[in-house]
């Protein structure tokens, strides 16, 4: 049995050994998980929608088929470098490999076999959200390795920095659900991915082919979302409510403004524009989710829109890259804000865990720039492990292998070239 109590900051919860597990909160993390497990197929669907009709059912796969992956790694290595027994605040060690030691063991009140299945699903959702950057030209052979690689020397890295007992957390960072750890660190992943694979040569896939079928996942990814966030609470309680409100409220606050900037802009509010504001204010709020108060999660989520589009609009022309579902523009700038907004709207009247284990409460609470600085560490962490290891990753396959498919596949579509399939007859 563990003699070591570990600290996690998601719900502010001490883990180690219990006596008896919590049916109720037991139940709690197995129904987040599910709802968590649909986010992956969910997020397929709402990426599909948006490319090209001939590379429909490659982007789905992209997502899905990562479940498979990423769950093996996490099973064999990525579990135990995340929330294995710290080794200097930077990894964790090799006393949980293969989940040896996870059986008899509790995280709060819920078997900690079960907590390993719910990192998981973080895992899987971050790696998928990488895709949506590298859609319609990248080898699906290469694609697997890039985000395997990439999920054991970013993520379960991060994930062991942020809420493992790691440097982040010890210097008292917040990261309720993963802003920082899953979308900040894919999209930046993506983001670096679609740089070193050069843009699309074919611009069919430029305009939506299927807004329906990409409204359908953003609904799905919402109410996914639900339990990613809520369930990071890890118990039934008041900070699992709060995250349950303030993860709606932030969308509620992301649609609203995205329709009024297409309003204002293009004379015509649409419904793209409706779903990645729905996308916008869920990432967003995801750092946040358990520390702040419904009212913060309004305005969080209503600057989350024009700072999502301004980056997708704007600041991808003015670049020059081309992420193909601007994964970076949605996840790893609403990731950016999300932490910010964290250091500047977290307060102990919502999770005691920020006077007790933070740097501080947020600056509009506490008049301190200390949790504010200390979260703008941590973006800069996440954002600079993740961009090294993708560049490093993909440079080194770049040198055995071709990352891009042939122009002739690219130009037929995906579907039919690398998967022999067709989505619509």
């Amino acid at each position: 049995m563990k003699s070591l109590w570990i600290l996690l900051l998601s719900g502010g919860f001490v883990f180690g050994v219990e006596e008896e597990i919590s049916a109720v909160d037991t139940l709690f993390v197995i129904a987040s998980s599910a709802l968590v497990l649909l986010m992956t197929p969910a997020l397929g669907l709402f990426y599909a929608g948006m490319v090209n009709r001939n590379n429909t059912l490659s982007t789905i796969l992209n997502s899905t088929m990562l479940y498979a992956l990423i769950a093996l790694q996490w099973i064999i290595l990525g579990y135990t470098l995340a929330f294995g027994e710290d080794k200097g605040g930077i990894l964790g060690g090799l006393n949980h490999i293969f989940l040896i030691d996870t059986n008899y063991s509790y995280v709060g009140n819920i078997p900690e076999k079960l907590f390993v299945f719910f990192q998981m699903l973080f895992a899987v959702i971050g790696a998928a959200i990488i895709t949506g950057s590298l859609v319609e030209r990248m080898r699906f052979g290469v694609l697997l390795i890039f985000i395997l690689c990439w999920s054991a020397l970013a993520y379960d890295i991060l994930a062991h920095w942020v809420w493992g007992e790691g440097w982040l957390m010890k210097i008292g960072s917040l990261d309720f659900a993963g802003g920082g750890v899953v979308h900040i660190a894919a999209g930046v992943a993506g983001l670096v991915g679609c740089i070193m694979l050069g843009k699309r040569k074919f611009k069919r896939g430029l305009l939506p082919h299927s807004l329906p079928l990409s409204f359908i996942g953003a609904i799905l990814l919402w109410m996914g979302w639900l339990g990613f966030n809520t369930g990071s609470a890890l118990s039934v309680n008041s900070v699992a409510v709060n995250a349950f409100i303030t993860t709606n409220f932030s969308v509620a606050g992301a649609m609203l403004s995205w329709m009024i900037i297409e309003w204002t802009k293009y004379g015509k509010p649409t419904l793209l524009g409706s779903i990645t504001g729905i996308v916008a204010g869920l990432v967003a709020i995801t750092p946040a989710a358990g520390f702040v108060t419904p009212f913060a999660s309004i305005v969080i989520g209503f600057l989350a829109s024009p700072i999502c589009f301004f980056a997708i609009s704007f600041l991808k022309s003015k670049l020059g890259y081309d992420d193909t579902l601007d994964a970076f523009g949605l996840h790893g700038i609403g990731g950016i804000w999300g932490g910010i907004a964290t250091g500047l709207f977290a307060t102990s009247s919502v999770n005691a865990i920020v006077s007790e284990e933070a740097a501080g409460e947020g600056l509009f609470y506490s008049g301190d720039f200390n949790l504010l600085f200390v979260q703008i560490i941590a973006i800069l962490a996440c954002f600079l492990l993740s961009a090294v290891v993708s560049y490093v990753i993909l440079k080194i396959m770049s040198c055995f292998v071709v990352l891009r498919v042939e122009e002739n596949q690219e130009e037929n579509g995906l579907d039919q070239s690398l998967h022999g399939e067709i989505a619509y007859r």
